[in-house]
Order: C-alpha cells, then structure tokens, then sequence
C-alpha cells in the first residue's frame, strides 16, 4: 500500500479531468501525475530512501499536491509545515523531525535552512524535470509512515504524529465515500490549509481519491471565497466555524442575494460551530451542514454527521465506519449516557505514536484507546456533543461551567459576531469567567447589555463577570480560535 496510489489510480480513470485549481491555473490528473513522478524521481537521484523525512512548507498551491505524491511515491515521509512559521519554529520543526531535505518557496525562513537540502518551488515546479518511464510507486507496508503531523502545541512543544499510509488511505476514503459522497463532478473548496489534517485528509486526498477538483484558496478573505465559490461552481465547502461566520457576514452586507447554486453540501470541523450559525448559514446558502470532528492524531475523521442518518444540529455525529468512541471517566470506565467525560477512540484513523515520543504516546493511548482531551456527553440515540476541551473546562468555586455552553448563548445575541469564553484566575472562587467578544459591523452593545443578556440564559454561577470587546480574536492557520493567547485587559480599562 502507498497512499500516492490513489493519485496513479485517479489518473488512469480521469487523466483530462482537472485535479488541482488555482485562479486560471489548473492541473489534470495526467499533469499531475506526470510531474509527482517526475519529483520522486529527482528524489531518488538525490539520495532519498524509504523513510527519510521531507518537509514540505508551502501555502495552498498546485505545487503542494506535486510535492506531496512525490515524496510519497519515492516512499518517503511527509512533513508539512506552516509557511508562516519564523525561524525558531522552523529549527526545531526542522531538527525534531530530523528532515533531510525540505521543499520551500523563495525566502521562506532562509537562515533556519542552512544545512539542510533545499529544493526552492515556485510556480510549475516540476515542469522541466525527466517524467520516468515508469510512472509507479515504491512498495510501502500499510503500518508504514506516511505523513509526520506535528500538532499545535497547546500544552508544550509541539509533537509529532505519525500517520500511516492505512490510516489517511482509510480515513480520506471514508470521508470521500461515507460522508461527502464525492465523484468526478465535484469540485471541492481548497482553502483549509493542506499541511494541516483537515485539508489534507479531507480536502486533498480525498478529492484525488475520488477523481474531483480541488479549487484551491491560498489566503481565506471572505468576500474572495464567495466568488470562488460562485465562479468556480464548488460543490462541497469544507471550512471551520470561523469561516462560516466570516461568509454569513460577507454574504449579508453583499448587494442582492448571492446564488451558489451548485453547492449541495458543507463540512464543518476543527471546533464547535454555533448552531445559530448553523442554522443562519444554511438559510442564506441553501445547503447542508454537516459537522464532524477528529484531531490530527486520528487522521483526523472520527465522527460525523452522517449524510443518510439523522442530523442533529449541534452534535459531531455518530462514530465512522471502522471507528469506535467511548466517553470515559478519569479511571477509563465508560460513564452513563447523558454524563461527561473524555472521549476515547480506536479504530484504524488513529495514529500510530508520538515521533520520539514513547512517554507521551503512551500517555496518550494507555490501553489502546487514544484520549483526546476533549469532554462530551452521549445521547440515548448515540450521537455526540462535545462539551468543551478538557483543560479549557473552568471551575469557579467548585462548579463546572462550559466555556462552548456560554459562547452558544452569547452568538444567539443579534450584536455578537464572534466570542471566546475563558477563565480568569481568581484568588476567591479559583476562576472566575471571562469572555472576550467581537461585535458585528455597526452594531452598538456594551459589555454591560451582553452580561445581562447571557445572565437572563444561565445559572447564576455560569455568566460571563467580565466581557471585554475586541476588534478580531486571535486565529491559527485553520481559523480557529486561539484561546490561549486571550487575556483580558487590566482591571480599571474600559471593557
């Protein structure tokens, strides 16, 4: 098995067909399998063999894909990196990693690449190089590395997913099959990020794997995606909750009704999605959400809403073919339905360890079912709510509150664009809860009418003592919100 298999198997079937879009460039499957090879020959005469590890750090570009089956077809390892990360975090990706080669664009993080083989990619790249007579891939086992995804790094620095050739192979045709249905006439929106697991599994391979196109967006505006998605005909949107807020305001301050008449389904992953925005975005767009969930350590498909089942708005679904999800207590016993707990999962998405990381993989997988981190609770029916990240639950004077609990109540708000819920140290109670909000275009409300709002909604314990308004929350590359980096601002400033 060689999960750039699925690209040879693509082309074979639809070699006119495009594969990868960008503005007016576009690349057939026959193009892009001709120029992979090419690559992973050029890997070979470099000296590459199975099992080097090859970054790749470029922004959402033909290019990516290329670079991405070839490294695969030599049998290599991927490691994909943030193009925008500084030089700091591109030597320890770099040396943790223990790359030997990277692929880059011009002036990508150039001191931090000294050392080290670099193939600088820029448009065409692979265009000039020999296409091999022989246009196959190398023999990999199905428990072979295939891709090294290093995850975000909230507590600590970041680590390193192994993911195999049988976990993104499966998961991406889950994805692909199950819960997207997609075919040769799907054109699928391309603007999460391919080094991270969503764009990767479920926008790139599992749009290969299915002969569609992915239009690809290298920088997420709103007002440009919707032309994307109206000029380009895209079939299936896949984005995080950010960027369906970002849409939903863009698509209500546009002249007229915008018509995106081609489009028949949305994906929604990466973090809770509001189901006011739920509801809103489907009304003005016409179409389906359906909202799963999966981490990079799970390649990242573990849970959806399932395109021939019942939706629940609100919840991540049901677990996918081949995958199994308890909710589990401290102590790794399942709790009763209608309780929180942590969400535990096993099946064949998850990784395979931590690279280097024996302690932290065996922390992480204790008896064969991998811990997220992440509290929800199970209906009578089975499907799933996650209550909120393990370590962003806040406890204020002994009582749990739920940050996702107190964001749904403040987005019902007609003021509210965007909100993040937080705890605050408190040398009485613990934590104390704070929420930081960003108010929709020439809307007027005061810290003070949210509070009151979120107060009539909610036990006395649970509203918001300080809300603070801010211009923009800080996101990551995917567009999630980056709680971490919010703080409020001191006591005595306006709030």
């Amino acid at each position: 098995m060689n999960l750039a298999g699925t690209l040879v198997r693509s082309a074979d079937a639809f070699p006119g067909d495009p594969a990868v879009r960008l503005h007016d460039t576009v690349l057939t499957y026959a193009d892009l399998d001709r120029r992979s090879a090419a690559v992973a020959a050029m890997l070979d005469a470099r000296g590459v063999r199975p099992g080097d590890r090859i970054a790749v750090m470029l922004p959402n570009v033909p290019e990516f894909a290329v670079v991405y089956y070839a490294i695969l077809r030599a049998g290599a390892v991927v490691v994909p990196m943030n193009p925008l990360l500084k030089e700091r975090e591109v030597t320890y990706y770099l040396g943790d990693s223990q790359a030997r080669m990277i692929f880059a664009g011009e002036g990508c993080a150039g001191a931090a690449l000294a050392g080290i083989d670099r193939a600088v990619v820029e448009d065409g790249f692979g265009t000039a190089l020999p296409v091999p007579a022989e246009r196959g891939v190398r023999d990999r086992k199905p428990s072979d590395t295939a891709v090294i995804l290093y995850t975000s790094g909230t507590t600590g620095r970041p680590k390193g997913a192994e993911l195999t050739h049988a976990n993104l192979a499966t998961n991406a045709e889950a994805a692909a099959g199950d819960l997207f249905r997609l075919g040769p006439d799907d054109v699928v929106f391309g603007g999460l990020p391919l080094f991270h697991s969503f764009g990767q599994t479920c926008g790139l391979n599992a749009a290969v794997g299915a002969g569609a196109c992915l239009t690809l967006v290298p920088r997420f505006t709103p007002d440009s995606v919707l032309g994307v998605l109206a000029q380009h005909r895209v079939t299936v949107f896949e984005g995080v909750p950010a960027m369906y807020v970002a849409l939903l305001a863009a698509a209500d301050a546009a002249a007229g009704t915008p018509r995106f008449d081609a489009l028949r389904v949305c994906v929604s992953g990466g973090a809770a999605l509001p189901v006011e925005v739920l509801h809103a975005f489907e009304k003005k767009f016409e179409c389906t959400i359906l909202e799963g969930y999966g981490l990079s350590e799970t390649s990242p498909v573990a849970a959806f809403n399932h395109p021939d089942r019942r939706r629940k708005p609100g919840s991540i679904g049901t677990p996918i073919r081949g995958v199994r999800i308890r909710v589990v207590d401290d102590t790794g016993a399942d709790v009763p339905d209608g309780e929180v707990g942590e969400i535990a999962i096993r099946g064949h998405n998850v990784m395979k360890r931590y690279w280097r990381r024996p302690d932290a993989t065996a922390e992480a997988i204790p008896d064969g079912w991998f811990r997220t981190g992440d509290l929800a609770r199970r209906d009578d029916e089975g499907y799933l709510f996650i209550v909120d990240r393990k370590k962003e639950l806040i406890i204020r004077g002994g009582y749990n509150v739920y940050p996702r609990e107190i964001e749904e109540v403040l987005y019902e708000h007609p003021a509210v664009l965007e909100a993040a819920v937080v705890g605050i140290a408190d040398p009485a109670l613990g934590e104390e809860v704070g929420a930081a909000v960003v108010l929709r275009p020439g809307a007027t409300a005061t810290a003070e009418i949210l509070q009151a709002y979120v107060k009539s909604q909610v036990a006395p314990y649970k509203y918001p003592r300080r809300i603070w308004l801010l211009a923009a929350l800080p996101k990551g590359p995917t567009g999630k919100i980056l709680k971490r980096e919010i703080s409020p601002p001191p006591l005595g400033q306006v709030e």
